[in-house]
C-alpha cells in the first residue's frame, strides 16, 4: 500500500515529519517497507540567475554563461538551446550528485574553457522526461534551495511516498483514511471530518440490477448503482494525476482515475460502465462454465462453473468485484456512465481471482474485506467527484440486495490488559484509544466499527489498546514465584532420567536418532511384536503398519541406510517409547544404543578392532550409573530372541527385576534387517530403576575406608558348562557387607583336570568397615565363599 504525505494530510491534520510517521506506523503494526522522498536527493540543488550568456569561441552549440549563485558569480558552460541571459535556473555546484545522469559534478574544461557547475533539466533531476532545455523558473531568489521553491510552487514534485506492508487482518489500512485513523489514535495528529455528500437523482435510473437467488448468500450481498449522463471524459486534473503517478498508477481518464482514487483513498473499489454500451439491464449471477470475456487488460478469460459475473442482455460484461470487461469500458467518447458499488463475498472473490489468475487492486481489497456500511455513501461521494470533474446529470440510485449487518459489540474489561499484555494502561486511556479508532462505547460495551472485520472478541479490544499504547513500552518482569524458597523441579523424575540418558549417551560418542513409532509387520514380528493389538487402523504406508515393540528396529534401519551410503562404523542411540499393547498405558520408555563395525579407523598401532558385547556392556553400565542405578547388579542370561544366545546378558536386581539387556545381535536379525556386522546393542528400562530413598540436591559425601582391604584367591574345578558368572554371584553372596568385589582372573581347561572339567580362579576383595580383619575372620569368610560356590556349581576347591 502506497500513499503520499500530502494525501495523508487530506485526512490527518499533522505537523509530524516523515520519519516520525514511519516510526509510528511500524510500531502500530503497519510496517513501513520503503520511503521515497524526492526532497532528499534534490536537497543540494540551488537557484541561480544567468546574468550573461555568450557563444563559446570553439563550439557553435555551447554557451559560456555567467551565473549568479549563492557563492557569487560563477562561469558555467551550457549546451541547452534555451540558455540565455536573464533566466532563473537550477544550479548543481561542484560536488553535487545529479541522479538523472548518475554523476557527481566537478570542475572541468570544455573546449579549453573552465566550467564550475551545471544548469539542470527536469530529466537530469528525475522530475520528468523533459530534456529539451534547462529548467526556467518563473520566480525564485538566488541561493534559495530548489526543494523549498518546489514545496511552495509545485509540491507534488517533492511529495514523499510511503509504502507499508498490510497484513491480511487489516483491510482497513488499504485506504489512506484508515491509516490516518491509526496515526490520530497514536497522537500524531487530528482527524479531519470525512467528506459527506447526498446526491438527489434528477431522473429514474434507466438500468436496473438483479441478483440471482443462488448468488445472494455467497456471492454478492448488495449491488448499488446509478447512471450519470452527459459527462465529459477527458484527462483528470493535475493533482489527481500526480497522486496516481506517485503511487505507481498510470492516469488513464477522469472516470477511471476517480475509481482508482477511491480504491486507495477509502479502500472502496468502484467500477464505471459505459452506459450506452450496456444492452438492457444488469444481472449478477453465477457462470454456467465455458463463457468468455475480454477484460480491461485486453486478455481473454474463460469462466468455470460457479464464478460470479455481471451480465447484460448480450452476455457477461464484468467479473464481479475483480475486473470490468473491455466491451463496456469507458473511453474518451463516453458520454453516459453507470457507476457501480457492491459488496462481494470474500471467499468467492479469492476463488475466482485465483482460478482466473487475475491480480487486480479490486480483487486485492474485496477478498480481504471492505466497509459494507460505506457502500451507499461511496456512491454519492464518487458521483459528486464525477460531477465536479466531468460534469453531467445523476439519476436516482438503484439497489439490489441488502447491505450486510456486521454490527457487533464486546465487553471492554480494563483489567484484561494487565493479564493479557502486562501493561498498566488507565481505563480512561483505553476508552480514549478505542473511541479514536472509531469504536462506539456504551458503558462497558465497545461497538466495533464496520470497517474493522478483524476485531472478533474481547482479546482484540485489548490488542487495539496495547498496539496504540505501543508495545515498545512493555517492560519485562519476572514471573512471580508460586511458593517461597527453591522452586519445585519442572521435569518429572522420568523426564529427568530421559534427559540424563540422552546427554550421557551423546557424551559416550553416540549419535541420537529420532525414528518413527511405526514399523513394518516383519520387523515388528522379529522383535516380539506385530500382533493385532499394535496394528494401525489407518497406516501411513505398508512400511509403517505396526507400533514398534522395541527401539532397536528403527536403529537397525537407520544403520542399514547409512551403510548403503558407505558409513560402516556407527554409534546410534534413541530414547523413546516402545509399545507392548494397543492401550495408552501399554507403553514403556526405553534407552537403546547400537554399535556397528569397528571401534575406530584403522591405524598402524592396531587400536581399531571389531566392536564386541563388552563395549555394549560398558556403555550400558555407564548410562545406568548416570541414571542412579544400584552398583551391585546381577548379569543373567535368557534374554530376548533377537540377541545372540551365548553372547548377551540381562542386567538385573533379581530374576524378575531387569534394568537392561546388552550383547551381540543375532546374525539372523542382522541378515533380515540388511545390516553388515558385527553389531552389538543395549536396551535399558529407566522406569525399572528404583527411585532413590533420599532426595538430595547433590551427591553424598565421599566415604573413604581407613582399614586395609584384603584379597584372597580361590580356584574351583567345575563342569565345563558352568558359567563364570555363577561363581562370581555365589562368591559375592557369601557376605554382602564385607565382600567389596569379585573378579575372574584365570581359566584352565584340560590337563590333569580330566575331560569336561575346567578351573576358574577368582579374586575376592574384602573391605572391613569397623575393625581390621584378623586371620580367623578371613578364614571364616573364605569358608563361606567355598561353601556358597560349591553349593551353586557342584564344583570343588582346587588343591
Amino acid at each position: 500500500m502506497k500513499f503520499t504525505l500530502s494525501w495523508l494530510k487530506d485526512h490527518l491534520e499533522t505537523e509530524a515529519s516523515v520519519a516520525e510517521i514511519a516510526e509510528a506506523l511500524t510500531d502500530l503494526g503497519l510496517e513501513v517497507e520503503d520511503i521515497s522522498n524526492p526532497a532528499e536527493r534534490l536537497s543540494e540543488f540551488t537557484i541561480g540567475k544567468v546574468v550573461k550568456a555568450e557563444k563559446h569561441p570553439d563550439a557553435d552549440k555551447l554557451k559560456v554563461c555567467q551565473v549568479e549563485t549563492a557563492q557569487g558569480e560563477t562561469q558555467i558552460i551550457c549546451g541547452a538551446p534555451n540558455a540565455r541571459e536573464g533566466i532563473t535556473v537550477v544550479i548543481a555546484s561542484p560536488g553535487v550528485y545529479v541522479p538523472g545522469i548518475d554523476t557527481t559534478i566537478g570542475v572541468g574544461k570544455i573546449r579549453g574553457i573552465e566550467s564550475y557547475g551545471m544548469m539542470c533539466s527536469e530529466r537530469e533531476m528525475e522530475l520528468s522526461e523533459e530534456h529539451d532545455g534547462i529548467i526556467e523558473l518563473p520566480s525564485g531568489e538566488v541561493g534559495q534551495k530548489f526543494t523549498d521553491w518546489l514545496a511552495e510552487n509545485d509540491p507534488a514534485k517533492v511529495d514523499p511516498v510511503i509504502e507499508i506492508a498490510i497484513t491480511p487482518n487489516r483491510p482497513d489500512a488499504l485506504g489512506v483514511r484508515g491509516i490516518a485513523l491509526d496515526l490520530a489514535a497514536r497522537g500524531l495528529g487530528v482527524m479531519k471530518p470525512a467528506a459527506q455528500e447526498q446526491i438527489e437523482g434528477q431522473f429514474p435510473c434507466p438500468i436496473s440490477v438483479t441478483i440471482d437467488e443462488d448468488t445472494r448468500d455467497a456471492g454478492c450481498e448488495v449491488f448499488a448503482g446509478r447512471v450519470i449522463r452527459g459527462v465529459g471524459n477527458g484527462p483528470s486534473p493535475q493533482w489527481l494525476q500526480d497522486r496516481l503517478r506517485a503511487i505507481g498508477l498510470r492516469p488513464i481518464s477522469a472516470l477511471v482515475d476517480i475509481t482508482n482514487f477511491f480504491t486507495y483513498d477509502r479502500n472502496r473499489p468502484l467500477h464505471v460502465f459505459d452506459a450506452d454500451k450496456v444492452q438492457g439491464d444488469l444481472r449478477v449471477h453465477r457462470a454456467q462454465g465455458g463463457e468468455t470475456l475480454i477484460g480491461l487488460d485486453e486478455k481473454e478469460y474463460t469462466f468455470a462453473p460457479g464464478m460470479v459475473v455481471i451480465s447484460d442482455d448480450q452476455g457477461i460484461e464484468s467479473i464481479g468485484g475483480i475486473m470490468g470487461g473491455l466491451a463496456t469500458g469507458c473511453t474518451g467518447e463516453t458520454v453516459n456512465v453507470f457507476l457501480e458499488a457492491a459488496v462481494w463475498d470474500h471467499v468467492q472473490i479469492a476463488a475466482t481471482g485465483r482460478g482466473l489468475k487475475i491480480n487486480s487492486d479490486a480483487r486485492y481489497r474485496n477478498e480481504r474485506g471492505i466497509d459494507p456500511a460505506f457502500n451507499m455513501e461511496a456512491i454519492d461521494l464518487a458521483t459528486q467527484m464525477i460531477l465536479d470533474l466531468c460534469g453531467g446529470e445523476p439519476s436516482s440510485v438503484i439497489v439490489a440486495g441488502e447491505v450486510p449487518d456486521v454490527s457487533r459489540a464486546y465487553r471492554l474489561d480494563p483489567a484484561r490488559v494487565q493479564s493479557l499484555v502486562g501493561m498498566d494502561i488507565p481505563e480512561a486511556e483505553q476508552r480514549r484509544t478505542l473511541t479514536a479508532l472509531g469504536f462506539a462505547l456504551e458503558g462497558d460495551m465497545a461497538h466495533v466499527p464496520s470497517w474493522r472485520p478483524d476485531v472478533m472478541g474481547e482479546a482484540d479490544l485489548v490488542e487495539e489498546v496495547a498496539r496504540v499504547a505501543s508495545l515498545t513500552k512493555l517492560q519485562g518482569k519476572p514471573l512471580p514465584r508460586a511458593q517461597v524458597g527453591v522452586p519445585k523441579p519442572i521435569l518429572s523424575p522420568m523426564q529427568k532420567r530421559e534427559q540424563i540418558a540422552r546427554r550421557t549417551s551423546a557424551a559416550l560418542g553416540y549419535n541420537e536418532c529420532v525414528t518413527y513409532s511405526f514399523i513394518d509387520s516383519a520387523s515388528a514380528t522379529l522383535f516380539g511384536g506385530g500382533d493385532d493389538a499394535t496394528m494401525l487402523a489407518n497406516p501411513i504406508s505398508s512400511e509403517m503398519s505396526h507400533m514398534r515393540p522395541d527401539l532397536l528396529p528403527g536403529l537397525l534401519q537407520a544403520a542399514a541406510r547409512n551403510q548403503a551410503r558407505g558409513q560402516m562404523n556407527l554409534a546410534l542411540f534413541e530414547v523413546g517409547h516402545a509399545f507392548h499393547g494397543g492401550e495408552p498405558e501399554e507403553q514403556h520408555v526405553q534407552v537403546s544404543g547400537l554399535l556397528v563395525g569397528r571401534t575406530g579407523p584403522k591405524d598402524v598401532h592396531g587400536a581399531s578392532r571389531p566392536v564386541d558385547l563388552f563395549d555394549a556392556k560398558a556403555d550400558a553400565e555407564a548410562v545406568l550409573n548416570a541414571l542412579g542405578a544400584p552398583e551391585k547388579v546381577q548379569i543373567l542370561r535368557d534374554g530376548p530372541a533377537w540377541f545372540h544366545p551365548g553372547r548377551h546378558g540381562r542386567i538385573c536386581l533379581g530374576p524378575k527385576k531387569v534394568l537392561g539387556i546388552f550383547g551381540e545381535l543375532h546374525p539372523r536379525v542382522l541378515e533380515q534387517m540388511d545390516v553388515k556386522g558385527p553389531a552389538v546393542a543395549f536396551t535399558l528400562f529407566p522406569a525399572d530403576i528404583p527411585m532413590p530413598r533420599k532426595k538430595t540436591t547433590g551427591r553424598g559425601a565421599l566415604e573413604l575406608r581407613d582399614l586395609q582391604a584384603v584379597e584372597r584367591d580361590f580356584a574351583f574345578v567345575v563342569d565345563e558348562g558352568i558359567e563364570a558368572l555363577t561363581l562370581v554371584n555365589a562368591a559375592a553372596g557369601a557376605d554382602k557387607a564385607l565382600i567389596e568385589d569379585v573378579r575372574v582372573f584365570d581359566e584352565f581347561i584340560g590337563g590333569s583336570l580330566g575331560e569336561g572339567k575346567k578351573s576358574l580362579a577368582l579374586t575376592v576383595r574384602l573391605q572391613p568397615t569397623e575393625t581390621t580383619l584378623k586371620e580367623a575372620d578371613i578364614e571364616a569368610v573364605s569358608k563361606k565363599i567355598v561353601e556358597k560356590v560349591e553349593k551353586a556349581t557342584g564344583g570343588t576347591l582346587r588343591g
